[in-house]
């Protein structure tokens, strides 16, 4: 009988458990999740899971019972130590051997940290048990500082704001989000978190920080001191590609891997947030720390152990939600090309879109749900469009999808 060995205890390889069993896959499946935690979504820990309003139950990936119910094992607060690829083996932290038939590696990214900043009152966010430790500190009247105004920073302002902390964020850019998703975007929710209080300090640098008995001190490149009573670092994430690296497995900002997630070792799969997958759309390969991503690549890759190889060719798909707004992209949203501007940026509801040789290549949205879901069928038939119609509030962009024939005729076009 085939063993199947999942190493990581996220979204990615909780859909390729999914995948392999509902494709009737009645092999062993085994599945290293590292945490003492079923696999959970990590989306809501900088959202939802901090600001209270969701249990446990609600962001785990399938039903409490799903994995014994489907034969699944999970080994909770288990760790693969070293892989022996040549032996077809993983070596557990808990002294086990595991031989495998086939290996995936979810192993995922760890929050990237910064020398000096470390302490009680420093703060990551990337698991359950650093959201609810950074949750148990929020309280009304504290101060929180934040290093980084990207999505884990801004995310984590609106929701301390919301609980009564005062909050500073510090960012090196001029704008936050602006590298991600453009200036529009940045300039925009700047101007809404400075409207909530958040005090957004762009453009300025946290040199160093000293600790002591009552606060942090925080000194900036400038030389003002800010004093805090806790310090989020939110600064990006690292890969986590030492297990792969040290097994000789090709590495190159995450694990390199072919269309199909194949890794440069027989049989050994990487997927999720730590894959630097080629993808055929780009015509290179790409590494994306996107949910929706890490859970088609857990599909593709089942079908893929399965013998029927299918690359992931979809579309990289973000959501953000910060106050009452709702941010959304589609594709890569940098991506290079001319940038069109539907909506209006003044009112707070806009798409902007980069449009290649008549193409779609990447949109993001604020507060337009609708833009994004008729975006993303236009793009997938990869229709033709000019940039007058996408910068027309009023043209329909659901004119562009090909006309379903009525009932009973099938329609012939020449």
């Amino acid at each position: 009988m085939s063993r199947f060995v999942l190493v990581g205890g996220g979204v990615a390889t909780a859909a390729t458990a999914t995948g392999l069993r509902e494709a009737g896959f009645d092999g062993e499946i085994v599945l290293v999740a590292g945490e003492p935690h079923l696999p959970y979504e990590r989306p809501p820990l900088s959202k939802e899971y901090l600001a209270g309003t969701f249990t446990r139950d609600d962001f785990r990936v399938g039903a409490q019972d799903w994995y014994a119910d489907n034969d699944v094992e999970v080994l909770l607060g288990t760790r693969a130590d070293a892989l022996h690829l040549g032996e077809r083996r993983v070596a557990l932290s808990d002294g086990r051997s595991l031989a495998y038939d086939a290996l995936v590696l979810g192993t995922g990214v760890r929050a990237r940290t910064l020398p000096g900043f470390s302490g009680d009152r420093v703060h990551a966010l990337r698991s359950i048990a650093d959201s609810e430790r950074l949750g148990e500190r929020l309280a009304p009247g504290r101060h929180l500082a934040i290093l980084g105004a990207g999505f884990i920073g801004c995310e984590v302002a609106a929701i301390a704001v919301a609980r009564g902390v005062r909050v500073t964020v510090f960012e090196p850019d001029p704008l936050p989000l602006a590298r991600a998703l453009g200036p529009e975007i940045g300039a925009a929710m700047v101007a809404v978190h400075r409207e909530h209080g958040v005090d957004v300090r762009t453009g300025e640098v946290v040199a160093s920080m000293t600790e002591t008995a009552s606060a942090l001190q925080l000194r900036t490149a400038g030389g003002e001191v800010v004093e805090c009573d806790e310090l989020l670092v939110g600064v990006g994430s690292v890969p986590n590609t030492e297990l792969a690296a040290a097994a000789g497995l090709d590495v190159d900002g995450g694990i390199l891997t072919d269309e199909f997630g194949r890794t440069s070792a027989p049989d050994v799969y990487a997927i999720g947030d730590v894959a630097v997958r080629f993808h055929p759309g780009h015509g290179r390969r790409v590494r994306v720390e996107h949910h929706d991503t890490a859970v088609a690549h857990g599909g593709v890759t089942a079908r893929t152990l399965l013998g029927r190889p299918e690359p992931f060719t979809g579309l990289h798909y973000f959501w953000s939600h910060q106050y009452d707004h709702n941010v959304q992209s589609l594709g890569r949203a940098t991506e290079e090309g001319t940038r069109v501007i539907r909506g209006s940026v003044e009112d707070r509801s806009f798409t902007v879109f980069s449009l290649v040789d008549g193409r779609i290549r990447a949109m993001v949205a604020l507060d337009r749900p609708r833009d994004l879901l008729q975006t993303r069928k236009v793009m997938a038939v990869d229709h033709e469009v000019t940039a007058d119609q996408l910068a027309d509030d009023a043209f329909p962009l659901k004119s562009l999808l090909p006309r379903k024939a009525p009932a009973g005729r099938t329609e012939v076009r020449t």
